[in-house]
């Protein structure tokens, strides 16, 4: 089956960061060659494509191949899959500035730092990955910001183009209607969990500390020693946001945690800095910036309590005392989760965790969806067990302790419309987004220049019309 296209250019960007961009050998960069003064012997790149007026360069071409992508490679066909990709990369992207689409400054640092935070956790360590990459996490970050902005561009772009797709039962039906067994989509496994979290206690003289810091620090903005959005940069550990001074970014009041929300939105003098906040994410002290309406601009300094071993010890403790009286049936897994559980998403659901996306929301799992630490304690569980204690880190970026119970497991099978219906309905959703968006850019390469290289029109392209 073939890839998703969303799914491609993902692995795309990310593979294009630091692409050097010295170019010649194209009509319609000659004159910024020329402009910028570079030395016609320096020159190392080359134009192979322009489309509209975007040119795509060899070196994004070879360093794209050089990364691979995460499915096995390009394949047989890459000399002309990479080149098209990136073409149409460009196609969205100049689509989705024509609709003004906007993605903002928050939305990237978040992104990217998602990004860095996955890769830490599958290297191991954020040292191991910089030995890898051969370069700091900083660094990263800077190389990632552009080509995270793209990929979320198009990402916009195609969500606006299918938003408005729909799929009746009946059209599931339909589809699979006449597939032989045999052809039926493959369900993978899929896992429900319960979880009870505990929260390790933080030392009052670590709150005493990280108080005190965040006064000096409000102290040096009163006083004109140093602005808010240097200290920002310098000592934030919001890292999303600590590289643009702080700064959040126009937000709603339900965008943002209820007690830093309150406090922002409490703020009229932009000279003035707020009290100490406490929110989930830890305790900020908070600038304001501007308004627009409904939507509030700030900078904010966050500064996150440390657990100690021992806290953490103890929350463990108390966290396997829980799981041995349910397994000696004292009282139920559930009963336990909404009466001590210190997860607010899911204590009043009994503990069962939810998976949610754009569209739906189920109890239902695939093992790689769910958390890394909750995924390896129940992939050699039995339904029914309850697991011992580990640490893991939640959704806010906070060490809290856990025991999880398997619910249910219903292994990898062939998809039934009685029983995977959802599932199948998601596919045949996918499918005609899919044939939209590939509709979509055979139109718009219609309607766009586009040149190349004399070796790329023998090609066998995805999407006709590029060669004209």
């Amino acid at each position: 089956m073939r890839k998703s296209l969303f799914f491609v250019l993902c692995s795309l960007f990310f593979s294009t960061a630091g692409a050097q961009t010295i170019v010649a050998d194209s009509d319609s960069v000659k004159s910024v060659v020329q402009e910028d003064n570079i030395n016609p012997a320096s020159v190392v790149d080359e134009v192979v494509w322009v489309v509209g007026d975007e040119p795509i360069l060899k070196s994004e071409i070879e360093v794209t191949r050089l990364q691979g992508d995460p499915d096995g490679g390009w394949g047989d066909n890459a000399n002309c899959r990479i080149p098209e990709q990136i073409a149409v990369q460009k196609l969205f992207v100049h689509q989705a500035e024509i609709d003004s689409i906007e993605v903002s400054e928050n939305e990237i640092s978040q992104g990217v730092e998602q990004r860095i935070n996955y890769w830490i956790q599958m290297v191991g360590s954020k040292e191991k990955l910089e030995e890898m990459r051969r370069m700091s996490v900083t660094q990263m970050r800077q190389e990632m910001r552009d080509e995270y902005r793209t990929m979320m561009l198009v990402q916009k772009m195609q969500e606006k183009l299918v938003e408005n797709i729909k799929i009746s039962p009946a059209e599931v039906r339909n589809y699979f209607k006449d597939v032989p067994q045999d052809s039926l989509p493959l369900i993978p496994t899929t896992v429900e969990v319960q979880i009870i979290t505990q929260t390790p206690k933080i030392a009052q003289e670590e709150i005493n500390r990280i108080k005190d810091e965040l006064r000096s620090y409000s102290d040096r903005v009163t006083n004109g020693e140093a602005t808010f959005a240097t200290l920002a940069r310098l000592y934030s550990e919001d890292p999303g946001s600590a590289r643009q001074g702080g700064e959040l970014g126009y937000v709603g009041r339900g965008m943002l945690d209820p007690a830093f929300a309150t406090a922002a939105f409490n703020l009229t003098d932009p000279k003035k800095v707020s009290k100490i906040v406490e929110s989930e994410f830890g305790y900020h002290i908070i600038q304001l910036i501007d308004r627009r309406g409904d939507k509030i601009n700030c900078r904010h300094i966050l500064m996150k309590p440390r657990v100690s071993g021992d806290e953490i010890d103890a929350a463990k403790l108390r966290l396997d005392s829980i799981a041995n009286d349910i397994r000696s049936e004292k009282f139920t897994f559930e009963a336990a989760a909404t009466l001590l559980s210190d997860d607010k998403d899911t204590r009043s659901n009994n503990g069962l965790m939810a998976n949610s996306t754009e569209s739906s929301r189920t109890s239902r799992f695939r093992i790689q969806d769910l958390p890394s630490e909750v995924a390896h304690t129940i992939e050699k569980m039995q339904v029914g067990e309850v697991s011992d204690a580990f640490q893991m880190t939640n959704s806010k970026g906070k060490t809290v302790c856990a025991i999880v119970k398997l619910k249910s497991r219903v292994d990898e099978h062939r998809a039934t419309i009685t029983g995977d219906f959802q599932d199948m309905q998601e596919i045949v959703l996918a499918k005609r987004r899919q044939q939209l968006i590939h509709d979509w850019v055979v139109k718009k390469i219609k309607n766009i220049y586009v040149r190349m290289n004399p070796q790329y029109t023998d090609c066998d392209f995805e999407y006709e019309g590029w060669i004209k």
